[in-house]
């Protein structure tokens, strides 16, 4: 298929397909699906080879934003039922952190509801970085508060932050459709703040919010001019109480799709699968690790994802290893681009993105987890089978009020 076959070329040197077979991608048919995702994992195993990175979520307050994000069980008015629950102590999160760890987690994400941060609350995270990395010195920490303002961004780097969260979530064009408290310019500003203080930037979106294949194209060549070094491509969770409850557009096949599309778009950065690949992508989550270099770990903010140990299983059936802690994430190139911009020096003896903790290794988090699933395609040729809808297998297991179970456990 000459598409494939230039879309691997460009990925093999690194390169940037055009809008138009970013485009093509999403409009291939379930009969070159294998041919897609077999062109992506070539680009995949070129920059990152069979090496998955696991990363794990803690959740450091729950609930209760005031913020109108259509997709979030945590919004303004939500009616799902989740745990609420105010700041973790820096032990609590710290004792969270290492479950993540334990198990094979190299990057623990430590993520709070709200519309953003106050200078106390970036004095609570400083303190719960310091819990967890002197419990393990080694492990890297994203941060994931929400819209930051002048000098948190280097606060929290000079307080031993590795990384920051802010998803972009969907295109320009649609965003004032899911959200109206905040906007598109400001999450773009949160970004940059973030990436100009040297923190590696991560930011992803979330597909199923009922947009197009051209807000999907849009919202990730935006991620790949911000210089994201992480991309988490997560699938909504259509939480009952929310406004997007009966957002059910997903199948399997359309999330492989797009992820082979962020995959050619950004084919030397980190491609994570976050919220929503258990039930999406269900029985076909091994063919996802052929295109994404990294997942999360066991649960989300507000639902419950795969058990650990059937993460680790999977890795291991389908023929991948656990990133280890020493080793980079993101390739040579890529890794000295976010030494430049973070002002970390590099050495023969210790290169920038080897060590464990060391700066532009990728990363990032989700937003409140997203799971969902399937729809047919509107258009679908009438001699082909259509997915029929099947409410059936999707079973949303929301981490919700009268749990016996610390948060992320």
């Amino acid at each position: 298929m000459d598409l494939l076959d230039t879309l691997t070329a460009k990925g093999l040197r690194g390169e940037v397909p055009t809008r138009e077979e970013a485009l093509a991608v999403l409009a291939t048919t379930d009969d070159e699906l294998l041919d897609v995702v077999a062109a992506a994992g070539k680009v995949r195993r070129r920059w990152f080879g069979r090496r998955v990175k696991l990363n794990y979520l803690v959740n450091l307050k729950s609930g209760l934003c005031p913020e109108d994000c259509n997709y979030c069980s945590q919004r303004l008015g939500s009616k799902a039922e989740i745990l609420k629950y105010t700041w973790l102590k820096p032990d609590q999160a710290a004792d969270a952190a290492r479950a993540g760890v334990a198990g094979g987690a190299k990057r623990v994400c430590l993520v709070a509801s709200g519309r953003g941060p106050t200078d106390r609350d970036i004095d609570r995270v400083t303190d719960t970085m310091a819990a967890i990395k002197e419990a393990d010195p080694a492990v890297e920490i994203c941060v994931c508060l929400g819209l930051l303002s002048d000098n948190q961004a280097e606060r929290l780097k000079a307080a031993g932050a590795d990384a920051y969260n802010h998803n972009l979530n969907t295109s320009e064009a649609t965003y004032g459709d899911i959200t109206t408290t905040h906007t598109y310019a400001d999450r773009v500003d949160t970004v940059q703040k973030a990436h100009g203080a040297g923190l590696s930037a991560c930011s992803g979106l979330i597909a199923g919010m009922g947009e197009s294949d051209e807000d999907l194209v849009d919202v990730v060549f935006a991620l790949r001019e911000l210089g994201s070094d992480s991309v988490p491509v997560n699938f909504l969770i259509p939480f009952e109480g929310t406004p997007l409850a009966k957002e059910w557009n997903l199948t399997p096949q359309r999330c492989l799709r797009i992820l082979a599309m962020v995959r050619f778009v950004n084919p030397d950065t980190e491609v994570r699968i976050a919220g929503g690949r258990e039930v999406h992508l269900r029985s076909m989550q091994p063919l996802g690790l052929h295109v994404a270099n990294s997942i999360f770990l066991g649960d989300y903010l507000t639902s419950e994802g795969q058990a650990g140990q059937a993460d680790l299983d999977m890795i291991k059936d389908a023929g991948f290893e656990v990133e280890g802690a020493g080793e980079a994430t993101l390739p040579r190139h890529r890794a000295d681009v976010a030494a430049a911009a973070s002002g970390c020096g590099t050495t023969a003896s210790s290169p920038c993105g080897t060590a464990a903790s060391a700066c532009g290794s990728g990363g990032g988090c989700g937003p409140c987890g997203g799971h969902g699933h399937a729809e047919p395609a509107a258009d679908a040729p009438a001699s082909e089978p259509v997915d029929e809808l099947r409410d059936d297998l999707v079973k949303v297991r929301r981490r919700g009020a009268g749990t016996e179970l610390a948060p992320n456990s």
